[in-house]
């Protein structure tokens, strides 16, 4: 095997490496982030009956934009001639994007005892998730490597 072949190898091995731990990290925070949103959304009266304020709906959901926003992360530091300045648009527009679905949540009415402190909460599950994944990519897929 060249030097050079070796070299990427251990290189891609790293990212990789970087890339599951910023998710690992990422997920268990704002999974404890969005723990703490729903129980105070629920002790300022949504009902215990909106689906999306269950663990079992918000948790996989928080993994899924971590990972999501991980790879995109990645691929914005390897592509862009100037990552930071596409991620200082790229970031804020995708998390305003992400609450279409939610604001829809609350015009249709589509989810048992949906209301817009659902609502509210499932907005700000998303911003917690933005606020806690991107400083950890920061951290583990720093934009100058």
């Amino acid at each position: 095997m060249t030097d050079t072949a070796r070299s990427t190898r251990t290189s891609g091995g790293r990212t990789g490496a970087a890339i599951a731990l910023a998710v690992v990290v990422a997920t268990a925070a704002a999974g404890i982030g969005n723990t703490v949103v729903s129980l105070i959304a629920r002790a300022a009266g949504v009902s215990d009956d909106f689906p999306p304020l269950w663990p079992s709906a918000y948790l996989p959901s928080t993994l899924i934009g971590v990972l999501a926003g991980a790879v995109g992360w990645h691929i914005v530091r390897r592509r862009a001639g100037d990552p930071a300045a596409v991620l200082r648009w790229l970031v804020p527009t995708v998390v305003a994007v992400s609450l279409i679905p939610d604001i829809a949540t609350g015009i249709t009415g589509n989810q048992p005892a949906t209301s817009w402190g659902g609502v509210a909460a499932l907005m700000s599950m998303h911003l917690v998730v933005a606020a806690v994944a991107v400083p950890v990519y920061r951290r583990f897929l720093p934009l100058n490597a």
